[in-house]
């Protein structure tokens, strides 16, 4: 059980992952070309960025329940793990076998890791 759900350190990333993540879902469903190099130009394509739109915000729903409400906090917290470390691992995969993206991405890729492994840390220590 948690020790203290109301100790900062145990949920700021959370919501700091709510406050990045909630924008980014919407550039993903507006406007994808405002956020990254990409033309979306079929339905299929609008389709997609929309689904990553909606999966990006359940995920934040959750998080930001798990602040709130104890009896989610464990699975926001373990939801967020696997969310920022599937995304940094998946962006190390593609550095090492595609090459050095955008600046943009790499301090993405920074801040997943980062963030999941914090997570992590507090599922290892705080729980």
């Amino acid at each position: 059980m948690v020790k203290n759900i109301f100790d900062l350190t145990t949920k700021i990333h959370l919501i700091i992952s709510v406050f990045i993540v909630v924008p980014v879902a919407f550039f993903y469903g507006i406007d994808p070309a405002n956020l990254i190099d990409v033309d979306v130009n079929t339905i299929d394509e609008h389709n997609l960025f929309k689904a990553i739109m909606g999966l990006y915000l359940g995920f934040s729903i959750l998080w930001g329940i798990g602040v709130f409400k104890q009896k989610y906090f464990k699975p926001a917290l373990i939801s967020n793990v696997i969310f920022m470390l599937g995304l940094g691992f998946g962006r190390v995969v593609s550095i090492l076998i595609d090459g050095t993206p955008s600046l943009g991405y790499v301090f993405g890729t920074l801040g997943e890791l980062f963030l999941g492994f914090y997570g992590f840390w507090v599922l290892k220590n705080k729980i």
